[in-house]
C-alpha cells in the first residue's frame, strides 16, 4: 500500500471508528460476518487494527476484507443500548 492510500485510511478510519464486517477472507481465524468492532489504529501496512465486539483482535485488510463504517443512526442505537444496560446494572 502506498503512503498516500495509507494516510487516506488513517484519515477515514481514525481510532474509535466503529465498523461492521461484511466478509473476511481468512481461513484460519475469520471474524464472523456481521460482527462489529472498533478501530484501534491503522498500521504501517495500511491494515486496520481492530478490537472486535466478540473479543477477537484480527486486523482488517482493506484490499481483501469487506467492511463498512456504522451509520450515525447505528451509532446512536448502540449508545442507547449501552446506556440502558448501564442503567440496568445500577439497578441490580
Amino acid at each position: 500500500m502506498n503512503d498516500q492510500l495509507r494516510e487516506r485510511m488513517r484519515t477515514h478510519y481514525p481510532p474509535g471508528t466503529r465498523v461492521q464486517l461484511l466478509r473476511m477472507d481468512d481461513p484460519y481465524a475469520p471474524v464472523p460476518s456481521g460482527t462489529r468492532g472498533t478501530v484501534t489504529h491503522v498500521d504501517d501496512m495500511g491494515q486496520l487494527q481492530m478490537h472486535w465486539d466478540n473479543g477477537q483482535s484480527l486486523a482488517l485488510i482493506p484490499e481483501e476484507d469487506v467492511f463498512r463504517k456504522l451509520t450515525a443512526a447505528e451509532l446512536a442505537e448502540e449508545q442507547t443500548i449501552q446506556e440502558a444496560q448501564g442503567f440496568e446494572m445500577k439497578m441490580e
